[in-house]
């Protein structure tokens, strides 16, 4: 359970046993046969809630330890992927899943490295960096009409790689009005020269989608395409700097058979740089420091034209002494229109015995609300241009458990305070959502965790969180995005192999929600995972559950995929 990852929460490569925040790290390269999507994977952590209203990536919200999918910051490679028009798209990923290596979940405030807008927590999602040359080619078919086809390539040495991939998805629909085609590519290239090393990343993605009853009770469709661009330049062990540039574009039609009576068409670009650079303190510790500036643009027939820009500075320090270690960052932000907003963390860790871990970590955050919020407004929604700026602070508190370096068990507990919550409340079914700030928004949970590996390379997985407050805080109004998360969510997932290579990972969830009764869900995926044809079968929602993530937007039944990979590798030189 020692395994070195990049931790969102910290500035450098450390291993899980180290960090003194709560962290869950989800590997998804060598098992990419066993999920369907990026979504599926972050499930394995009890305190992600993924709010789906399609399956395959087309729009899937995230949220952490009950704050909103807004309160969630979404990063690619450790670059901003959050959407200035709306944060339902911060999951929508261009690189395909055969080409991710997986992601690394940070629980509560991070926002002295990232940006202050983390109230919640972050998901950093990783590319693969391949060891040898390969190609996979895979096809698969199943039911609701789905049919997928992906490949990934990689050449690769020991100072050089290019990755090319590409995937599509299309179904025609479990219900009327909800089939789908998603679509996405990209080449990453790693090079090591005098400079040091070098990555240049280009990615897309086209997602069409039949949206019946996502915004309303309406037959809608929507479209959405996105780019992605990054460069990222590590000179040494101790300086960096990445610039990126992401346009996302969303054609929304309100009644799919008359798309002239309501359509949106929006475009949003945003570009980001950021200078990294760490000082040794000797044997202290070490201080990191950066510099980013993030721009962005909307233009949208109906929410207009508008555009703002942040300018980052931050530095975090450290600090070791024995088996403690203390972490102190502070961010300031220079936002548009001359607001300054200053962003302070701390953690702290205590090793006992070399088998226990106490730790503890306090972080403030701050939003501005999206596009959306502000200007958008069709039959269903009314937005709000006077709203406030979220706020939060975030304290936690727990305890980890190393019995041996098979096992490691967790628990935490932890308080959000959020000042001017974002959300969208009505009376009645009958009237539109009106997007309003919350004066006060308390949440309180504890969330517990065991990973084990057991004979072989068998790996258990078992979670469960807990969160508590904040029902009465809306005077008896229906609340479309605060109020939705679960108020209990146990997963527990086993990865095992049976003979002839044959990778099993059966996974099983309880999932309760504010006001709800709980619900039952299990997937299974069986998989060759070696050899040049490797046949497998993915199951979701096998007990055939009625269910829905959002209120009122039902989820597929049972679904069966099953397909062929055709592998082929060499080492490289």
């Amino acid at each position: 359970m020692q395994d070195t990852i990049t931790v969102v929460g910290d500035a450098e490569p450390v291993t899980v046993g180290q960090t003194s925040r709560s962290v869950e790290v989800i590997e998804a390269q060598s098992r990419s046969l066993a999920f369907q999507d990026v979504a599926d994977a972050l499930r394995s952590d009890a305190s992600v809630d993924i709010q789906q209203r399609g399956t395959m990536g087309v729009q899937s919200d995230i949220s952490i330890r009950g704050g909103t999918f807004e309160q969630t910051l979404v990063l690619l490679n450790g670059l901003r992927m959050n959407d200035a028009q709306a944060s339902h798209f911060n999951l929508d990923v261009p690189v395909p899943l055969p080409a991710l290596a997986g992601a690394a979940v940070l629980h509560g405030s991070g926002s002295t490295l990232y940006g202050a807008d983390a109230l919640s927590g972050e998901v950093n999602i990783t590319t693969w960096k391949p060891q040898e040359s390969s190609l996979r080619l895979r096809a698969g078919g199943g039911s609701f009409g789905g049919n997928n086809q992906s490949f990934v390539g990689a050449l690769a040495n020991q100072r050089n790689s290019v990755v090319a991939a590409g995937q599509r998805d299309f179904s025609t629909g479990f219900i009327p009005g909800r089939d789908y085609r998603s679509e996405s590519a990209s080449v990453e290239g790693r090079a090591t020269s005098f400079l040091g090393e070098s990555d240049l990343l280009l990615a897309g993605s086209d997602r069409s989608y039949g949206a019946n009853q996502f915004y309303g009770n309406y037959n809608s469709w929507e479209r959405t395409k996105g780019w992605f661009i990054a460069l990222t330049q590590v000179f040494n062990a101790a300086t960096s700097a990445s610039v990126a540039y992401r346009r996302h574009a969303d054609i929304y039609v309100l009644l799919r058979d008359d798309p002239a009576y309501y359509n949106n068409h929006h475009i949003d670009d945003s570009w980001q740089g950021a200078l990294r650079h760490t000082v040794s303190l000797g044997g202290a510790g070490k201080l990191f420091i950066g510099a980013e500036e993030n721009t962005d643009s909307i233009h949208s027939n109906s929410l207009g034209q508008h555009g703002r820009n942040r300018t980052a500075l931050y530095a975090d320090a450290d600090l070791h002494r024995g088996r403690a270690s203390f972490s102190l960052g502070l961010r300031e932000e220079f936002l548009s229109g001359g607001r300054i907003v200053s962003a302070p963390s701390f953690s702290a860790s205590m090793l006992l015995q070399q088998k226990w871990k106490l730790r503890g970590s306090a972080g403030y955050g701050f939003r501005l609300p999206t596009y959306t919020d502000l200007y958008y407004n069709d039959p269903t929604t009314i937005s709000n241009p006077t709203l406030k700026p979220e706020t939060a602070w975030n304290f936690d508190g727990g305890v980890d458990w190393y019995p041996s370096g098979r096992v490691a068990a967790s628990a935490t507990a932890f308080y959000s305070r959020q000042s001017n919550a974002i959300n969208y409340l009505r009376a009645s079914p009958s009237q539109p959502w009106q997007a309003e700030n919350l004066a006060m928004v308390r949440l309180t949970g504890v969330e517990t965790s065991v990973q084990a590996r057991l004979n072989g390379d068998q790996l258990l997985l078992v979670g469960w969180t807990a969160i508590f407050g904040a029902q009465n805080t809306t005077n008896n109004q229906q609340a479309q995005l605060m109020f939705q998360y679960p108020v209990n969510r146990a997963h527990v997932e086993w990865n095992l192999h049976a003979p002839g290579n044959i990778a099993l990972r059966p996974a099983f969830a309880v999932t309760q929600r504010v006001g709800l009764s709980p619900y039952t869900t299990l997937d299974f995926a069986a998989s060759r995972d070696k050899g040049i044809l490797r046949p497998y079968i993915q199951g979701t929602n096998l007990y055939n559950t009625g269910y829905a993530e959002l209120l009122g937007i039902r989820m597929p039944g049972r679904g069966i995929l099953v397909g062929l990979e055709v592998a082929l590798s060499r080492k490289g030189k």
